[in-house]
């Protein structure tokens, strides 16, 4: 629990209060990349695969509040962190900390842009910094993901993932026939282009 001697909710509390007054709830996101605090040890705080966060194993149904944690949130060596200047809790994280839950297809300088809007409200444009990769599920196909930010992804939905597949293409990729979407003059590959056909 994080800092030693304080009731679960006063950690959850001052937390807030150190989130709004470094500027988390200010125009754009706070440097989280800068703070280095101490870490003050784990907070019963957990993201579910399908984007919940929980508190103490209840949902937190503010979404002004999940919107202010995600603002501070900080992956290092694979683990994720609420961070603010003066402390650094661990949380779990399921699989990835966003959904990606709405898509637009628009048209720029470099052709087709895809961009994504996150449940916490982000909207990110699919780039050659902000990718998506896919990685195999267990049942077989395919999850995609997009990149948010330093180390921070978004699982996108089933339903977006399936218009993905509905505007996909095939291109050579190192010599290899492969099947995946374009955004902002960027190829990102799915499948090789074989198996899309079997």
């Amino acid at each position: 629990m994080a800092k030693q001697g304080r009731k679960p909710n006063q950690a959850l509390e001052g937390l807030v209060v150190a989130a709004k007054d470094a500027g988390a709830t200010g125009k754009g996101l706070p440097p989280v990349h800068l703070w280095n605090p101490p870490f003050c040890g784990d907070l019963d705080m957990r993201i579910a695969g399908d984007g919940t966060w929980y508190y103490m194993g209840t949902p937190i149904g503010r979404p002004a509040l999940v919107r202010l944690f995600s603002t501070i949130l900080k992956r290092e060596n694979g683990k994720h962190f609420l961070v603010t200047p003066v402390e650094k809790v661990g949380i779990r994280v399921d699989d990835a900390p966003f959904l990606a839950v709405e898509m637009l297809r628009e048209r720029d300088e470099r052709g087709p842009c895809l961009r994504f809007r996150t449940n916490v409200d982000d909207w990110v444009t699919c780039d050659s910094t902000q990718r998506l990769r896919f990685e195999a599920a267990a049942d077989g196909g395919l999850t995609p993901y997009l990149h948010v930010r330093a180390d921070l992804w978004a699982k996108v939905t089933r339903a977006i993932y399936y218009d993905l597949v509905d505007m996909g293409e095939e291109r050579m990729v190192d010599g290899r026939q492969m099947f995946g979407v374009v955004s902002a003059g960027e190829f990102f590959a799915m499948a090789d282009a074989e198996q899309v056909r079997a």
